[in-house]
């Protein structure tokens, strides 16, 4: 169990500098199903590790100079306050209502991830450019708050919260994407410690092999075409939401005619979202 933990782990490492997220969608599945840790310690344990394993990520996008740091730091601190309240609330929610919402939140973003079109938009943000105040508190806030009550470090919705709403080049978005978890994990997790107790030793041997795959992952990076960072992030979050929801669900649920209604409404929604991008690049 311990060695598959660790591979896990370094998985988490990997997408966190690859794709600048989904390391908290891979660490709280990967400590609930394969360490055997109940939903709130996970989320709490979760924080920590991709806390940790974000800083240890920065490095590489920060020597390509792919962090747009005057964003970060602000989105990072407007979302600490929203994590920090988010943390305190997940205390009174029940442990299988956070996860259902996470894997909803999951799918969600990546509908918005893969409807992008591939061609630039005429409004993207020059390269040097920042995102206005205002704009930057309002999407801190509100991911930050989902941060704490699901105990997702973010990035799946920090990039596309930088790269669709705010106009930043993928691969600055995926940087500056780290600096923000980093913040707000570690805001989260001050939340969450109030009522739950983590094992450190667990904690520590996962971030210490997600750091391992971090490091490799930001080398990656920089090396994947734009659009194909973007679709890859997309499906890795669908096909993770999905065997969230699959794992809570019931079988009385998955017996429901209406469940496989919106199961094919789903993959048709898909599939269109990917022909629409392919007439869009030609």
């Amino acid at each position: 169990m311990t060695v598959l933990v660790v591979a896990a782990s370094l998985l988490v490492g990997v997408s966190l500098g690859v794709l600048g997220g989904g390391g908290s969608i891979l660490t709280v599945p990967i400590l609930v199903y394969l360490a055997g840790q109940d939903t709130k310690e996970a989320i709490a344990t979760s924080l920590f590790v991709v806390g940790v394993t974000s800083l240890a990520a920065l490095v590489p996008h920060a020597r390509a100079r792919r962090i747009r740091w005057r964003t970060g730091l602000l989105f990072g601190a407007f979302s600490m306050a929203g994590a920090y309240g988010g943390g305190r609330l997940a205390e009174y929610v029940p442990g299988t209502a956070l996860l259902v919402a996470f894997a909803l939140m999951m799918l969600a973003t990546a509908v918005a991830m893969l409807r992008r079109p591939r061609r630039p938009r005429k409004r993207a943000r020059p390269a040097h450019g920042d995102l206005p105040l205002p704009h930057i508190a309002a999407e801190g806030l509100v991911v930050g708050a989902v941060t704490g009550l699901v105990g997702s470090g973010g990035g799946f919705l920090v990039v596309p919260a930088l790269a669709l709403l705010g106009g930043l080049p993928m691969g600055v978005a995926v940087g500056t994407s780290l600096l923000v978890i980093a913040m707000k994990s570690f805001a989260g997790l001050a939340g969450h410690l109030a009522g739950v107790a983590i094992d450190w030793r667990l904690a520590l041997i996962v971030t210490a092999s997600a750091v391992v795959g971090s490091l490799a992952g930001g080398r990656l990076a920089g090396r994947i075409p734009q659009d194909a960072l973007r679709t890859a992030f997309g499906w890795f979050v669908v096909v993770m939401g999905v065997f969230v929801l699959v794992q809570q669900a019931g079988a009385a649920v998955w017996s429901h005619p209406v469940t496989w209604a919106g199961l094919v409404a789903v993959l048709a929604a898909a599939l269109a979202a990917r022909r629409w991008r392919a007439s869009g690049a030609g």
